[in-house]
Formats: structure tokens, sequence, C-alpha cells
């Protein structure tokens, strides 16, 4: 039972898979044809496919997967999924693809595969269905694809050239040259030119050759597709004739692959209104008739592509007037009147009138509109005898649209009028015999107006004491001066000036009477120059009501041109600049303060706009020199008026000829070439002499004396040498350390045996001694000293203590046999003898009693031998420090009861043995 269980759900399951597989094979709609074509112009594959009735009975969602590929190329080009519903209509499907290669040059095939968007499972591939290409095809020569066309800037194509069947393509290039990816892994050659820009041509040709020198050659054009128009507009000047204006883009593209314009109403586009006509600007006109409203479009094309603009107006809303004609004018001294005639168009205007003044500044005077055919407009307000440009336009008073074109500019001056302000003059006064001159100037002020042509000038002079009738004499318009005389009286002098029409207001000037003298005692002072010109400044009075500067631009020439410059009350200070001012010259400057017209002076000035350095050096005439300092003195300098600058003192420079100056009090300086100088300073003008101190003796200088101004000092160029004496105090110094010792030197070399003997005894030698030159005086080969025969001249003690243990041994230099003899105690001391030789002693008058004892550099036989450093036995006991530095006999006077007898002396003198200190080598360190 089990086993049949079983067999029924193993057979139900299969049941079940069949029945789901039967629904999906039935859900599988296959593509059931596939057409191919293409587009050459385009460079496009144009795709034709359809599936079977079932699927468009059902509305299916389908979605279909395309594949392109090349006949050379073993792998897909391209893959690309199309979605789409389908309707019972049963219309076929269609898909486009834009090759980026000219299909002309290789076979492009396609091929398509579909499925129900609600399945899983898709249909099996169409077979591959193909378009093929000229590569396949008999050619009479190579060929390049695509053909001749227009190119857009920026954008990138791929050319093909195709040669003959069997024959190999030699050469595919591209002029001019440009940047290009070759192809070169097919029979077919590619080229692909990137960016393409209109910078190198506007356009490019292509050659191709094969191997047997057939040719193919291509041009294209690079350019840019059209711009939509710029600044359409339409508008009317007569309300009879409608003009449409844009500005045209640039292409590249030129001759008949221009742009073409087409303006046409928008209803009916295919009418063409008018033709266009490009120079600077794009202009396009028609009739109006009796339409108001007008809807108009503006089509731009090439063979790039294509573009548009719309404009829709109403015709009494565009207004744009011509520009008025035939303008004249009339005037008075401060108005005019323009005057023109204008043809009425049916509609109100208004009228602007544009006045350019001298300085440039403009003026608009807007005006409205009169019946008559003459228009005219009046300008008031305006100077005398001034020109000026006037010029006119209009525009519609009712829905102003744009101004019309300006008229040509007319030239007007005004008429001529009374002069306006007073002439500013002043003066210059000499004093004379019996009165004074009086030098006047006069100048154009700002606030004085000519308001015409000024033709002279009338000078009048009065005196003012005793009323006596004014003198006047009337000067041509050239003059700006005149000298007159008066007398010792006070004058009343004025200027006025006359044009065609009157004169101006009188210029008065107040002269007094007596000279004045206060000139000469005022002291200048100085000014200093700026950027801008000289600063002047003054004490302020509050008497006057103005001041007065005068000076004069050229002031080495006589007469000077003098100029001035007037200031008002509240004035202190004041820049004078003139183009006139240059550095290096000496400007005098004068201020006056004036009340009721009359000047006198105030204060005197003079400065520069800048300093410059000296003309000239200091001239020095006197030099004098000690071994330690200079002394230098020079004329004085002068300081006249042709100096360039203010004399401001002097500068001294001084260095050694050899190393660098560090002289104490002075400041270092570098020339040009780096060297080192000492620098003083002398800020007084009126110094003529200065001395540098510290200096060596017998030491050569270059020295230099400089005059300094604000504007510095000129070039160091030339200098003085000077050479310092011998110091004779050092020349005694010198003789005290170095002749004297010469001196003594030489005198001790002469007398060096003298020296010697009297610094550096020669002290004996024991084996040179005559007293050990006999046979009968050595034991064992070794000279032995006898006592008996040493007469010492000096006595030294060795020690107390040894000393009391020997007794006094007396002897006579004319015997050999010692005596005893009694000698007072008394205290003693260690006594070198002398370095006198034995037979230096003068002969003794009397016998001579001395005592001996044994030198402890000797010793007996048997300790000799036994140990040749050891110490005698007696020297140790005494503690004794000296050092024996030769053989030598000690002798001394001492007490009797410490004396030996003579027979312990004889004993002892039996058993001495002389031994060489020069043998004693351990003697030295033990004692």
């Amino acid at each position: 039972m089990m086993n049949h269980f079983m067999i029924l759900a193993v057979l139900l399951h299969l049941r079940t898979c069949y029945t789901t597989y039967s629904q999906q094979e039935s859900s599988v709609f296959p593509v059931r044809y596939l057409n191919i074509s293409k587009d050459s112009d385009l460079q496009r594959l144009l795709v034709e496919w359809d599936v079977v009735k079932s699927a468009h009975d059902a509305e299916l969602a389908m979605s279909f997967e395309i594949q392109v590929r090349r006949t050379d190329e073993a792998t897909t080009v391209w893959t690309e999924f199309h979605n789409v519903t389908l309707d019972k209509l049963e219309k076929p499907l269609h898909w486009t693809w834009d090759s980026d290669i000219p299909l002309e040059c290789m076979s492009h095939a396609v091929r398509i595969r579909s499925k129900a968007e609600a399945s899983k499972i898709w249909s099996q591939w169409s077979l591959w269905e193909t378009v093929p290409g000229l590569d396949t095809s008999n050619r009479s020569g190579p060929l390049i694809f695509p053909k001749e066309k227009f190119l857009a800037e920026g954008s990138d194509i791929t050319l093909c050239c195709i040669g003959r069947k069997g024959q190999t393509i030699k050469e595919f290039s591209v002029y001019p040259t440009v940047d290009v990816f070759k192809h070169t892994n097919s029979p077919v050659r590619l080229l692909t030119v990137e960016n393409l820009s209109h910078d190198k041509g506007s356009n490019i040709q292509v050659y191709c050759y094969d191997e047997d020198g057939e040719s193919h050659e291509a041009a294209f054009f690079v350019g840019r597709p059209p711009d939509t128009p710029k600044d359409f507009s339409c508008q009317t000047q007569d309300m009879k004739r409608v003009t449409c204006t844009w500005t045209e883009g640039e292409t590249y593209l030129y001759g008949r692959n221009s742009p073409q314009y087409n303006l046409s109403e928008t209803s009916s586009q295919n009418m063409s209104l008018c033709e266009a006509s490009c120079s600077k600007q794009c202009s396009c006109s028609w009739d109006i008739g009796q339409q108001r409203i007008w809807n108009v479009t503006l089509t731009v094309e090439n063979p790039l592509g294509k573009k548009t603009a719309t404009d829709v107006f109403d015709i009494k809303h565009r207004i744009y007037p011509t520009a008025p004609l035939q303008v004249w004018e009339d005037s008075t001294d401060t108005e005019i009147t323009l005057h023109w005639n204008y043809e009425k168009i049916g509609i109100e205007l208004f009228w602007q009138t544009e006045v350019l003044q001298p300085d440039g500044k403009v003026e608009l005077h807007n005006s409205s509109d009169m019946e008559s055919r003459h228009k005219r407009v009046t300008v008031r307000g305006l100077q005398p005898y001034t020109e000026y440009t006037a010029r006119v336009r209009c525009g519609a008073a009712k829905h102003f649209w744009r101004w019309s074109e300006w008229s040509p500019p007319l030239p007007i001056r005004t008429k001529e009028g009374t002069p306006s302000g007073k002439l500013d003059m002043w003066r210059e006064i000499t004093p004379v015999l019996g009165g004074q001159n009086v030098t006047l100037f006069w100048k154009k002020t700002r606030s004085f107006q000519a308001n015409g042509k000024i033709i002279s000038y009338e000078v009048t002079w009065e005196k003012l004491e005793d009323g006596s009738k004014p003198e006047s004499f009337s000067f041509s318009s050239v003059y700006n001066s005149t000298r007159i005389f008066i007398d010792n009286h006070s004058y009343r002098i004025s200027i006025m000036a006359k044009n065609n029409v009157n004169f101006s207001l009188p210029s008065v000037l107040i002269i007094s009477g007596a000279p004045d003298n206060s000139t000469e005692e005022l002291k200048e002072g100085l000014v200093n120059g700026t950027d801008d010109g000289i600063l002047i400044s003054w004490e302020p009075r509050s008497i006057y009501d103005s001041y007065i500067i005068d000076w004069c631009n050229f002031p080495r020439l006589q007469p000077c041109d003098l100029q001035w410059k007037r200031f008002g009350p509240n004035t202190s200070s004041a820049v004078i600049s003139s183009a006139a001012f240059v550095p290096g010259v000496r400007y005098k400057f004068r201020i006056y303060g004036s009340v009721a017209n009359k000047a006198s002076i105030l204060e005197k000035k003079i400065g520069y706009l800048r300093e410059l350095p000296p003309r000239l050096d200091p001239v020095v005439r006197k030099v004098d020199l000690t071994y330690h300092s200079v002394t230098l003195s020079w004329d004085s300098y002068l300081t006249d008026e042709s100096e360039p600058g203010f004399l401001r003192g002097y500068h001294v420079y001084v260095s050694p000829i050899q190393g660098n100056c560090n002289l104490k009090g002075s400041k270092k300086h570098l020339l040009p070439d780096d060297s080192e100088l000492c620098k003083y300073t002398i800020e007084n003008p009126e110094e003529k002499r200065y001395t540098v101190e510290h200096l060596m003796p017998n030491t050569k200088y270059k020295i230099v004396v400089k005059a300094f101004t604000g504007g510095g000092e000129t070039p160091i160029v030339n200098f003085r040498y000077i050479d310092t004496p011998y110091n004779s105090n050092m020349l005694y110094f010198v003789f005290l350390l170095v002749i004297v010792p010469t001196l003594v030197a030489a005198v001790c070399h002469w007398k060096m045996k003298w020296v010697k003997e009297c610094c550096c005894p020669v002290i004996p030698s024991p084996n040179k001694s005559k007293v050990l030159s006999f046979k009968e005086c050595k034991i064992d080969s070794e000279k032995v000293l006898k006592i008996n025969d040493c007469i010492p001249d000096v006595l030294a003690m060795d020690n107390n203590d040894e000393a009391q243990k020997l007794h006094p041994v007396t002897w006579s230099p004319l015997s050999s046999t010692p005596t005893e003899e009694q000698i007072d105690g008394h205290n003693f001391s260690w006594i070198y003898p002398s370095e006198n030789v034995a037979r230096d002693f003068p002969p003794p008058s009397m016998p001579e009693t001395h005592t001996c004892f044994e030198n402890f550099a000797y010793s007996s036989p048997l300790e000799a031998e036994s140990d040749p450093c050891q110490i005698p036995e007696t020297l140790e006991a005494g503690k004794t420090a000296v050092m024996l530095y030769q053989p030598q006999c000690y002798l001394d006077i001492f007490h009797e009861d410490t004396a030996s007898t003579t027979r312990e002396t004889a004993d002892r003198k039996k058993s001495l043995r002389y031994i060489s200190q020069t043998d004693l080598r351990c003697l030295g360190g033990r004692l």
C-alpha cells in the first residue's frame, strides 16, 4: 500500500512540471521577421521587426534585446534593450541606431530576441540580418566616406577609405594638420578627427592613396549652427512701412552656405513678407497696409541647423520717428532758439534738445509738439560769447517706443555781453629820484568773464590828496603789464577791460606816497619744498582783509616775470606751485597784507623746490700736521643766490691708505666701491677750521672736505694725501728699549771673559788639581786628597753636632803638620769657601792657624766599595740637607771641648778615601 502511494506522488509531481513547462513555452513570442535598411545621409540604421499575432492580441508588454555588430569585428559593438507595449493593430516595431563610422565602410548586422515582461524566459535569437557595406563591392579606385558634408564645431568625425579589391591603402591623411586617431588594424583604413575647430580654416581636406597611386579626396566644412536672432524687433517711422531688425550671429559658413533668413507672418509661415539684407545689422521691410496687429516669425537656417524668433506688436506702439533735418538757430548773449521743419505722421510727438557746454557738461531741454509744421525750441541761461553745440530728437508722446536719431550737431556762439567781474591787478614799486616807478601787472581770474572779445585795457591813476584830474591810458589786449611814474604822494590806480559792448568793473590799488623802507629791514625766512610745490606760511594779522604772495618764476632773468596769488583773511599758509619751478633754483617770496586795496609787506621768504648738492667743494688752504692730528683750514664758502641749496655745514672724510678707518669720534661712511671712510660732521656753515685727532704717526692718510646742503653733497672723487710725522717720544722710548740693551749686550760680549769670571767663576775639578797630580797620592788607581795639602781661603762649618765630635786641627801654611789650638766658644754657621783657587792666595805675612775636619765626600774604602751611594754615618747623624755640588774641604772654628783629638783626626785622615762627586749618583736623592 505504501509503495502505491509513493508512485502516485511521483506521477503527480511529473504532471505538475510538464504543465509548467508547457505554459512557459506558450509565453515565448519569437521575432517573426526582421528587416534592416540604412540612411546614408544621417549614417543611421533603420530596423523593423514584428512578433507573432498572439502577442498583439494579448497586448503584451514586451522587451527586446537588440545587438549590432560589424563584419570585421568578432564582438558586438552595440547592445540595447527596447521596451514596448503591443497593440491589436499589429503595427511593425521600429528602432534606429546612429553609427559612429560611415555605414559604407563595412557591413553591419543586427539580431533581436524578445520576452514578455511578465516572463523570465527569452526567445531564441533571430538570425543576423546584414546591411552590406561597400567594402565587399568591386571599385575602380579608393573611396572616402562619408561624402562631403558640413561638420559642427567641437564635434568628432570618423572617416574611412576603402581601396580597390585586393589593394592596400598606402596613405590616409587630413589637411590642415589636426589631431587624429588612426585605425590600422583593418583592410579598411579609418581615421578619427576629434574636437573640430574653425581656427585652422573653415574646411578640411582629406586625401587617400592606394598602392597603385590611385587617389580620392573629399572636403568637409566646419562651422556653427545658427543662433537665435538677437535684438529682434520691428518698428515704423512713418506709419506706412514696417522694418524689422536683428543682429546676425557668426557661423563661419559663407557664400551659399551662409545663414538664410525668412520673415513671415506666424499664421501663414509659407508666405515670406520680405527679403532680408545684412551688413552690420540685418533688416527686412514691408508695407503695413490696413493691418494694425502683427505676429511675425523670423527663421534662420544653415546646413547645420535652424532657429526661429517671434515678435508680436501693435504698430502704433512701435513708433520710431525719423531725425529732424535742416535745423537752424538765432541767439542773443544769454539764449539760443533752434528751428526745424518736420512732416506730420499722424501721431503726437515730443522733442528733446541737447546743449553741449564748453566744459563738456550736457544739458537736456524737453518740449511738447506744436501743431504747425515749423518747430522751434528756446534754451535760456547761457553765457555770453560762448560756443555751444546743440542737436534735437523726438519720440512718440503716447506709447513711447524709441527716440529718433539725433539731428546733425549745430555749433552756436552766443552774442557778446558786458564783461563781468574784475581783473586781478598787482604792482611792483621801485623808488626813484623824485617819486616812484610803479610796474602794473594784471590777469584774468576765474571770476572774471570777458563775455566777448577783449579789445583793450584802460589804466587810470589819480592823486588822492588834492583831487587833481585823473590820468588814463589805453593798452592793447595783447599786453598784461605797464609802467607809470608817480610822485611821492598817494595814488589810486585802477584798470578795466573793454570788449565790443562795454567796460568791466574797475580793479583798484592804493599806492602810499612815502617809500616803504621796511622791506630792507625784514629778515628772509627759509621755506621748504614739497611734492606739490613750495610751502609758505606767515603770521596772520586780524587787520587785513586779504593776503598777497608774489614771486618770480624765473628769478635769474631781469626783469623777471612777476607772479602773485591772493588769499583770504583766514589763511596763514599756502603751497605755491608752478610749472616753471625747477630744483636747485632759489626763489624769493614776499608776503603782503592788504586792507582797503592798500598793501603792506609783512614777511620775506626764500626757498627751493628741492635743494641740490653744492656745485663746488671748499678750497683747503692750510694743513697743519702733528704726529697724531691734522688741522685743516679752508676759505669762506660762497653762499650767493646762484647756489643750488642752503649751505648746512661740512663733512670731513679721513681714511688711512692701508686698512679701514676707526678713529675715535667719527662715523663710518661707505663709498660706492665699499671702501670705508671716517666721517666728521661740522654743522656750523661759518666754521672754516677743523682738527682731526687720534691719527697714527708715520702713516699716510687721504682726506677731503665736502660742503653739504639740504640736497646732500656731491660724490667724493678727489682726495688730498697727507703723511703724519714720526713721534719723537716714541723714538726715545724705542731708544731705551732697544738701543741701550743692545749696547749693554755688546759690552758684555766684548768683556765676556771678565763677566764670566765675575758672575760664573770656574770651579776646579778634583781630578785636575795639582795636589792630586803626584804619583804617591794614588791608592788603587784612585787619586787621594791629603788634607794637609788643602789650604782653603774660607771656612765653612758642616754641622754643630758633627763639629762637636771633631777636635780642632791647626796647621800652618808653611808646615804640613797640624797643631791643636784652644778656640773660644762662639755661635757659628756654615760658610762656603770662595771660588778662588789656592794660587790666588796672597803670601801670608805671618803663620796662620787652621782647623781641618773631614769632607763628607770621603769615606773608608770598605764603605765605598760596599755602597758607593752610601752617605757617611757622620752625615746622617747631623741630618744635613746640603747638596754636595763639588768636592771641597769644609773648615770651621769651633769649641775646644767639642773637637776631636789630634790622634783621632790623624786616624780618620788615614782612613779617608776620596770619591768624585760625579760618581755619587744617588747622593742628591738621599740627602
